[in-house]
């Protein structure tokens, strides 16, 4: 199978053909995801909340998208990687803001990078340069403490028509596709028809050219509530816990390893 690239996006929202996205933080999840059959993998700055911790995606720092990024693009075969842009790395000059982009193609392996919020001059910039770009509208995890939560935007008839200029004006920019996450479903359905690049929905309804998810949330890995969107379509989490407490019985009672000889064999 050949590689996934970013032209192929629009030419299957052109086509009708939806299209899957899920996140991906290490080189085991992209195998598996890839058996699967998924196309697209977004190294998410979620990474801070479901593998190192934090609350928010705030801290995720520039080292730690490319770490995870290197982890995913060495086990993606087929995939269009995606890698987030995180906190403040787009917004501290356009030198800086390069340096970061590129480090994320030229050593993390990503194929195109992610930023939120309307940053048309970032975008055109990044376009310019030869680096591909998604935007992302609605909830901007990284103005979480701005916004006052994870809460649904664009809610009033202003706050949306003002969501579908910039939704415009990234394609105009020069954006391959764009994120719409917590808003209305009309809205991101009307966003999807207006746009010729594909729109990726998160909790923004069945109306995107695209959805994505992420992956532990889908597999039930998330140890507590996920998003009222989310369907988890597995919960791995339980079969782990159970498993390890299995090893841990046997351990405890002298059964594992039965025998020398059957540890060795395996």
């Amino acid at each position: 199978m050949s590689r996934v690239r970013t032209t192929h996006l629009a030419r299957r929202k052109a086509a009708g053909e939806k299209i899957p996205v899920l996140t991906a933080y290490d080189a085991t999840m992209t195998r598996l995801l890839e058996r699967a059959g998924i196309d697209v993998i977004l190294v998410g700055d979620s990474v801070g909340m479901v593998v190192l911790g934090y609350e928010t995606t705030v801290p995720v720092t520039i080292a730690d998208m490319l770490h995870h990024t290197k982890a995913v693009s060495r086990a993606a075969l087929c995939s269009l990687v995606i890698a987030d842009m995180p906190f403040l790395s787009d917004k501290l000059g356009e030198t800086e803001m390069l340096r970061n982009a590129g480090q994320l193609l030229a050593e993390g392996g990503a194929a195109a990078v992610k930023i939120e919020g309307p940053r048309f001059d970032s975008v055109r910039t990044l376009v310019g340069a030869g680096i591909p770009v998604v935007g992302h509208l609605g909830l901007l995890p990284q103005q979480v403490h701005q916004l006052g939560g994870f809460t649904r935007q664009a809610q009033t008839e202003a706050s949306g028509r003002q969501l579908l200029n910039d939704a415009l004006a990234l394609e105009q920019a020069g954006v391959f596709a764009l994120v719409l996450e917590c808003i209305p479903h009309e809205l991101a359905a009307e966003v999807t028809r207006r746009l010729s690049v594909p729109t990726i929905g998160l909790g923004a309804g069945p109306g995107c050219a695209g959805q994505v998810l992420v992956s532990n949330d889908l597999f039930g890995l998330t140890d507590g509530p996920v998003p009222s969107f989310v369907k988890q379509y597995a919960h791995v989490g339980d079969d782990m816990v159970n498993a390890a407490r299995k090893y841990i019985a046997d351990v405890t009672a002298g059964r594992y390893p039965e025998t020398l000889d059957e540890h060795e064999s395996r």
